[in-house]
């Protein structure tokens, strides 16, 4: 455990900021699952809805460095190209 206040705060601080980052992987990871299973079905409207939220909560996540840049690209890369084969 933390002797130093200055310790002591730095650990309160990492779970505070750990718990608020698992929210939003949580919800990118859900959404992600949500789009591709829209695709799998075959309904491209709820799947380009969920992936427009995706790109948004993605780029989000980036921006507060999360997710590296690349990986947020790699993402929304993916999920396009999976929407894109639904023609």
């Amino acid at each position: 455990m933390a002797n130093h206040k200055s310790s002591i705060k730095r650990a309160r601080q990492t779970t505070v900021r750990t718990a608020r980052n698992r929210v939003v992987k949580t919800r990118i990871k859900s959404l992600r699952k949500k789009t591709l299973e829209a695709v799998e079905k075959g309904d491209k409207e709820t799947a380009q809805a969920t992936a427009r939220e995706l790109t948004s909560a993605v780029d989000k996540a980036a921006k507060k460095h999360l997710f590296h840049s690349n990986k947020a690209a790699n993402i929304k890369s993916r999920t396009a190209k999976a929407i894109a084969k639904l023609g």
